[in-house]
């Protein structure tokens, strides 16, 4: 049994993380750099432990996180998402040190991580793939691969880099000039973003929606698929809305997520993972990669199925095997995630650190939030500009689309700009609310960007907050 769990990350994921452990009674440990020192995950732990100056480096060394684990006597660290979530040298190290990494081994993660050995093993069980090739050598050869590639496909073309993940790595290529720059310049961010310059191409698909599955895999051979969700509506390969189910038809639904399973059992996979894919037009399905951590937009994903996706990681790195089947599994209703962020939509999304001066969040029926923020708070320049992610559930899609917006409605904050009047605006699409949307949306709704300039509400609340402090404090004036 895992009795003290060290929580390798900040913000939203280090508490959420923290409270599955806690309800199964196992004590908690919160690690922080200087720089992040009023960061709200080190009052949640039960433990906290500084482990360096900062910014940022010191929350990806291995070795001083290692040191905390041992310093405290934690006998488990879990990672989160993001940073060393998908580091192989991570679990690699832990198990070096006597400690239980919460997540897949090394080797899986390695092997997953690389987008061509993952497509390999796909396509070795029969898992549609998009047409890609190999790894491309560098100078000329790579170049004439890629423009025989480009002949037989056509454009666009997807550059990747082989070591990429998370929607970073990838240049989208409309024409033999833009394809043999791309593959110099892919290089480049390849190397400086992953340490590895390898990349490959993969054709592109046209308005293609983005469906995943989430798995459970414990470590007595047992898998299961907790359905799907759609996580099509994105900025720049970056995902903005996350939805469970994809709503994809119902023997569709069968496919991708038995394939899914199929992958798993194959990879010899263990813990939570995800499989992700591109559906088509005609609803045919390819494999693009897998995810070996939990992701951002598990929420969705635990609102309709009722399943707590970190419990159950808890449970398998301990050794224990899953506490569902696969008949236990079932999705009922609809749940949509947003990440409310620190950032200037109209400005391309430019991070907007500050003091945020005043926070209030919704509440009632069917609302989740997710988040590290307090009133009074001040977002750092160093980490991710993530207020809050807010996820909503309904017993329908109109249902959980109203309430969507009455909870963005509940928000108040004021300190900084926020992608709220954004979300707004998408929620008001007719587009949007009859579920018409892929990975194109965000670039064919250019209008959506007309929205009221967030500092208009800002200056009201301002001068509300004036009158409060004038005044006295009236629970209507807000």
């Amino acid at each position: 049994m895992i009795e003290k769990l060290l929580v390798a990350n900040r913000g939203e994921i280090a508490i959420r993380i923290m409270r599955s452990a806690q309800e199964l009674g196992i004590k908690t440990v919160a690690v922080y750099e200087e720089t992040d020192r009023f960061a709200m995950h080190i009052t949640k732990a039960d433990e906290a432990v500084c482990i360096g100056p900062g910014p940022r480096k010191d929350y990806l060394d291995i070795d001083r996180i290692i040191h905390a684990a041992k310093e405290v006597g934690a006998d488990a660290i879990h990672p989160g998402y993001g940073f060393l979530s998908e580091n192989p040298e991570f679990p690699l190290k832990c198990r070096e040190a006597g400690l239980i990494f919460v997540g897949p081994p090394s080797d899986i993660i390695l092997k997953m991580g690389s987008k061509v050995t993952a497509r390999q093993i796909m396509e070795s069980v029969g898992i549609p793939l998009i047409p890609g090739t190999k790894t491309l050598p560098p100078g000329n050869e790579g170049n004439e691969i890629a423009l025989d590639f480009a002949e037989r496909y056509g454009f666009p073309i997807m550059i990747k880099a082989v070591s990429g993940g998370g929607g970073r790595g990838i240049r989208v290529v409309h024409s033999k000039e833009q394809l043999i720059q791309g593959l110099k310049l892919a290089r480049s961010e390849a190397k400086v973003a992953f340490g590895n310059e390898e990349i490959y191409l993969e054709k592109g698909i046209s308005r293609p929606r983005h469906v995943e599955v989430q798995i459970l895999a414990d470590t007595h051979g047992n898998v299961v698929h907790l359905g799907t969700r759609n996580c099509s509506i994105q900025r720049r390969h970056q995902k903005l809305i996350e939805i469970a189910p994809s709503f994809l038809t119902p023997l569709v639904e069968e496919r991708i997520c038995e394939s899914s399973v199929k992958a798993a059992k194959v990879a010899g996979y263990v813990n939570a993972g995800t499989i992700e894919f591109l559906v088509d037009e005609d609803d045919n399905f390819y494999f693009l990669e897998v995810n070996t951590r939990i992701q951002v937009e598990h929420t969705v994903t635990e609102m309709v199925t009722g399943i707590d996706i970190v419990r159950e990681q808890l449970r398998i790195a301990a050794g224990e095997p899953l506490s569902i089947k696969q008949e236990d599994v079932s999705v009922r209703g609809c749940a949509i995630e947003l990440r409310i962020n620190a950032e200037d939509p109209k400005q391309s999304f430019i991070p907007c650190p500050g003091v945020i001066e005043v926070y209030q969040s919704p509440g009632g029926h069917g609302i989740r939030l997710d988040g590290a923020v307090y009133q009074g708070y001040e977002i750092p320049r160093f980490y991710d500009s993530l207020i809050v992610k807010l996820t909503v559930y309904g017993f329908s899609w109109n249902e959980a689309v109203d309430r969507l917006r009455r909870a963005l409605d509940g928000f108040n904050i004021v300190g900084v700009k926020t992608t709220i009047p954004y979300y707004k605006a998408i929620v008001d699409d007719p587009d949007f609310r009859n579920r018409q949307f892929d990975t194109t949306y965000i670039d064919s709704h250019p209008e959506l960007l007309d929205y009221r300039e967030a500092e208009d509400e800002m200056d009201k609340l301002a001068r509300l907050i004036a009158e409060i402090n004038a005044y006295g404090y009236n629970p209507h004036a807000l």
